[in-house]
């Protein structure tokens, strides 16, 4: 099987130098991954001691960040190695300041695999939360390294779990340790045999509660704002940006509404805009704006949603009218805003908790939209009551950072 899947990856990385010749995307991540041995050589000398981390998107980068930041500060003499496996990840934080290097992981061949380990030696390996790749973890096995998973999470659909995943299973061997999000996964991993496992919970919540602490202020959004209440639709999706444009251009003219879609290609923004009767501003036309006369802030930017959230009396957060579903509602949750989301939401953990706990409003459709927007801007106490639930959410969850590192030699 080991076989088969050497080929696959062999396979793989052949045809994606093709579809690279069609695809902006994939030719980042085989454009990226050229020169990545190079940069080693560079960057890391065969005296110096290195910690790598490996996310595979930026996602797992963030959730990972405050283990990072918890390691360079105990390992002060170490050099940090950041790898990504998706463009979206690399590209947005490739210029990070935490890690000594931050570059593309190579595909998981055996050569590959070699020939970085050897160059990166490192004396400790973190993967966050998924992405096993077999060669990698078969080399760290091989040299002893200690390797650990961190906010890990096993589902009963993974190949660690079929009657013929047993050489994913033995990959697992590699790991010291593994730090998991729940009860659920501890359960799933000890059942094939492996009990170096704690439930640590999830390292995101320590991220965002960090958040908190940072200097959150943007005077252009307090100019907008202007002390109205004031509606964030965080990550949009153009599914979630037309039921929002019909409520946007029915609304009360003392409620204000900023955009931060997921896609800012210009296209994309214009078709929003045009979608939109309420007089609107881009963030790329605020210059000598006075911004309190608008109604509607579109973010055609990057980095700037989670400051924003801090501004918001209701949070909507775009992707669960598509798949894979929703995305980042702790950002929101842990300034205690209130938050809707579409109906796919069932894959992150989170949402179905805070769901349950009814700090967070699933719609299925304009109707609903309406309903509970209009509520949650008019019935104070029912505001009140879900932001209160989101807020002690955040608080009861984070700890994961400290129990990590209370077993990390």
């Amino acid at each position: 099987m080991l076989f088969l899947y050497n080929l696959v990856i062999s396979i793989a990385g052949f045809f994606l130098k093709i579809v690279a010749l069609f695809s902006p995307k994939i030719k980042l991540f085989t454009e990226g991954r050229k020169n990545v041995f190079a940069i080693l050589e560079e960057k890391i000398k065969p005296t110096d001691k290195t910690i790598w981390f490996h996310s595979a998107s930026l996602g797992e980068y963030e959730q990972g960040l405050p283990v990072i930041e918890k390691i360079k500060e105990r390992y002060p003499s170490h050099k940090i190695i950041v790898t990504f496996f998706s463009p979206s990840g690399y590209e947005v934080r490739k210029n990070n300041t935490v890690a000594d290097v931050t570059i593309y992981l190579p595909l998981d061949t055996k050569s590959n695999a070699k020939k970085f380990l050897k160059l990166t030696h490192p004396d400790l390996v973190f993967f966050i939360k998924y992405e096993f790749w077999l060669n990698y973890l078969r080399e760290l096995e091989k040299s002893k390294t200690p390797t650990y998973l961190i906010s890990g999470i096993f589902r009963e659909n993974q190949m660690f779990f079929k009657w013929y995943g047993g050489f994913y299973r033995k990959a697992l061997k590699a790991f010291t340790f593994f730090f998991v999000q729940n009860e659920s996964s501890k359960e799933k991993i000890e059942a094939i045999g492996f009990h170096n496992v704690v439930v640590s919970g999830d390292t995101r919540f320590d991220r965002v509660n960090a958040i908190l602490e940072r200097d959150n202020n943007l005077d252009f959004i307090e100019k907008f704002k202007n002390n109205c209440p004031t509606i964030v639709i965080g990550s949009s999706w153009p599914k979630d940006e037309a039921l929002l444009a019909e409520y946007i251009n029915e609304a009360p003219d003392n409620v204000k509404f900023i955009i931060a879609p997921h896609n800012i290609k210009a296209d994309q923004i214009a078709s929003l805009k045009i979608q939109i009767t309420k007089p609107t501003v881009l963030f790329s036309e605020k210059e000598n704006q006075d911004l309190s006369k608008y109604n509607v802030f579109i973010i055609d930017t990057v980095g700037l949603l989670t400051k924003i959230y801090s501004y918001g009396t209701i949070a909507y957060v775009g992707g669960g009218f598509g798949n894979p579903g929703i995305h980042n509602i702790l950002e929101p949750a842990t300034f205690g805003i209130p938050i809707v989301i579409g109906p796919n939401y069932s894959n992150f953990a989170e949402a179905v908790q805070l769901v349950s706990l009814g700090g967070c409003i699933v719609i299925t459709n304009n109707i609903d939209l309406k309903q509970n927007l209009d509520r949650l801007l008019t019935d104070k106490g029912f505001l009140e009551e879900k932001s209160r639930i989101c807020k002690t959410y955040i608080q009861e969850n984070k700890g994961a950072t400290n129990s990590i590192m209370s077993v990390i030699p």
